[in-house]
């Protein structure tokens, strides 16, 4: 174990300076501050010191890091590394032992030469005993840490290791991938930015302005070469701004490199700037990413890209759960997760309705293929029905109808059929484009609607609530943004629908007894289980939907929808917070209990059982479910019963 290398008494002004640009002391006054500084020290820590040891090390200081960085983390019995995170400028370390008066918690690390203010742990208990909203940002902070911790649980001791499963697009940052910056100027020729290429052995150059290097103006790759140049039989002496893309697109260096690799999926742009202060620093390529993992996102979604034969993607679905389940022992949460799965889903169907439509040749009339229930909110999971429709362009004439209905009727029959043969399972109540009533011109789809809000049945509105988190799946995305516009401004003038909508909601009795124990089925085939799905996260998608039709908000996502509520001050920040985790909570769950039937050759479904969860778990999983009455008294007070 390492020792302390220096250790210095801190000048006030210092320390006060400090303070002030982290939480929760920047909401301290200037007295309290400058008597804080009085007290603390600044200790310097070279890189891989041991500061604290999980079990052993009684803590007489909180540890502000003020700049470098530490890792946190817990060992098993066979020394393994089970649960890790990393912690750097403005974090804490210790707070948690101090407030319970137990020893370290997790062994805590340098991973760089780093220096931390000490405040005495006599003087950090005053303050949480003394300042209510200081010892707030605290308890909060655990609570998520705590939940943090049950994903960990979950993931490591609930889902089976497998050799080969090295990934680490959750810990390792996109800055860490970029090696030397390669550029040319706007004005050079095309041969010499080649030649640069084949000199630094690299795929792309950034462009910059002649007059300024670091204002980076555009990208050139070798594709670039290839396709504007090469085959097109450009002029090599052109200056390189005649091919280059601009403006390039650019991500933070602090990205991890999950969401990279998300962005570079939704984009289908492969080389991405990378930024530090301001200032471009490099390239990263969905390669470089690739290079990290055994199970790539990124590789599946090229193999389905590359596809030519519908008949081939039927073996690429089928390698989703493989990808996710990678994904999970990660440390994905549950919102990252869907997100990949929508994306992978989303591009199987787009590849396989291109080559539809070159099998039967172009559609009569523009056309959307619209996404419903959850794929349409993006939260499939490993169990996911066919939910969808057909939404067209009204025909121009009797004509143009009579090809439409010829067309549509055999296009959806062979997209159907092709998707049950790709794993996505017929959908029981026939909500699917095979179903004439659900492939329809646009005037239709709006008449639907209309009706639905304007005299709003509560038995037919249950059954229609899956059309109103509806998006556009592939096609005229035009036709779903025309239909959203419509279903939004209806919903905003009837509040007698969403009186309805409000009341429905409410109708789902939270799975919990008077004693906070867990209401489960009493016989039958799921005896002691409880349904999360219907009991536990319907409730929450059903609350940011109604707000959502409420405020004309387009997103479908329930956990996008909860954050546009948040950023427009329709519900209040402890609301989304709670809300949030506990939505992410349950889906995380859900994922880990389906991906568990999988491997054991079961069909999934969304039935637990609580007595095989751990104590962690089930106390997670109550708190979860007592987020869902603080959701019904928001909706009790904006739709009360008369």
């Amino acid at each position: 174990m390492s020792q302390n290398a220096d250790v210095h008494v801190v000048a006030p002004e210092m320390a006060v300076a400090f303070f002030k640009g982290i939480m929760p002391f920047n909401s301290l006054d200037d007295a309290t501050l400058n008597d804080l500084a009085r007290h603390c020290r600044v200790d310097f820590y070279p890189k891989g010191t041991r500061l604290l040891t999980s079990g052993e090390t009684e803590i007489t200081h909180l540890y502000l890091i003020q700049r470098g960085g530490v890792k946190a983390f817990i060992e098993d019995e066979q020394g393994e590394v089970t649960l890790k995170d990393f912690r750097g400028e403005g974090d804490y370390i210790g707070a948690l032992g101090i407030i319970r008066g137990t020893p370290a918690n997790l062994n805590i690390e340098t991973v760089e030469d780093t220096f931390c203010f000490l405040l005495p742990r006599e003087i950090f208990l005053k303050l949480v005993e003394q300042r209510p909203a200081f010892a707030h940002y605290y308890l909060k902070s655990f609570s998520e840490k705590i939940v943090n911790t049950a994903y960990n649980e979950l993931r490591y001791h609930k889902v089976s290791k497998r050799s080969g499963d090295d990934l680490y697009l959750f810990s390792v940052k996109v800055g860490d991938l970029v090696k030397t910056l390669r550029k040319v100027s706007s004005t050079s020729s095309i041969q010499q930015a080649a030649a640069s290429m084949a000199e630094y052995r690299v795929g792309s150059l950034l462009v910059h302005d002649p007059d300024d290097e670091e204002n980076i103006v555009g990208i050139i790759t070798d594709r670039d070469l290839r396709g504007k140049v090469v085959a097109a039989g450009l002029d090599y002496n052109l200056p390189v701004k005649e091919i280059m893309t601009g403006p390039v697109q650019t991500v933070l260096s602090q990205s991890l490199c999950f969401d990279v690799l998300l962005k570079m999926m939704s984009t289908s742009i492969h080389h991405l700037a990378v930024e530090r202060g301001g200032r471009v620093i490099g390239v990263v390529t969905s390669h470089d990413i690739m290079l990290l993992q055994g199970h790539s996102p990124y590789y599946l979604f090229k193999e389905i890209r590359g596809q030519q034969k519908i008949s081939g993607l039927y073996v690429l679905a089928q390698k989703i759960p493989e990808v996710i389940r990678g994904l999970i022992k990660e440390g994905a949460k549950a919102g990252n997760i869907t997100q990949m799965i929508a994306i992978l889903n989303d591009h199987i169907l787009e590849r396989m309705l291109t080559l539809l439509e070159e099998e039967l040749g172009p559609p009569p009339v523009p056309y959307c293929w619209l996404l419903m229930g959850s794929e349409g909110r993006r939260e499939q999971t490993f169990k996911t029905d066919q939910d969808n429709a057909i939404l067209y362009a009204d025909p121009a004439n009797d004509e143009e109808k009579a090809a439409v209905k010829t067309y549509f009727k055999e296009f959806a029959a062979k997209a159907i059929d092709h998707l049950v043969n790709c794993g996505y399972p017929l959908c029981p109540g026939e909500i699917m484009a095979t179903n004439p009533k659900w492939c329809q011109p646009l005037s239709v789809w709006k008449g639907y609607f209309t009706t639905w809000i304007s005299a709003p049945d509560p038995t037919e509105l249950l059954h229609a609530t899956i059309f109103f988190d509806f998006r556009s799946g592939f096609g005229d995305h035009r036709l779903a943004r025309d239909l959203r516009k419509h279903l939004n401004r209806e919903a905003r003038k009837q509040d007698i629908f969403l009186f309805h909508l409000a009341r429905q909601c409410m109708s789902t009795r939270i799975p919990l007894s008077f004693f906070k124990n867990f209401i489960v089925d009493r016989d039958g085939e799921h005896k002691n289980q409880l349904d999360i799905k219907r009991q536990g996260l319907t409730p929450f998608v059903n609350f940011a939907r109604v707000l959502a039709l409420k405020h004309g908000i387009s997103e479908t996502n329930t956990l996008a929808r909860l954050k546009a509520l948040l950023a427009a001050d329709f519900v209040s920040h402890e609301v989304w917070a709670s809300a949030n985790d506990a939505y992410e909570l349950q889906m995380q769950q859900r994922l880990i209990h389906q991906l568990r039937q999988i491997e054991e050759g079961v069909l999934p479904d969304n039935h637990i059982n609580p007595e095989q969860l751990s104590e962690l778990e089930r106390r997670m999983l109550k708190d979860a479910f007592t987020v869902i009455e603080r959701l019904y008294s928001v909706l009790d007070k904006m739709y009360p019963v008369a």
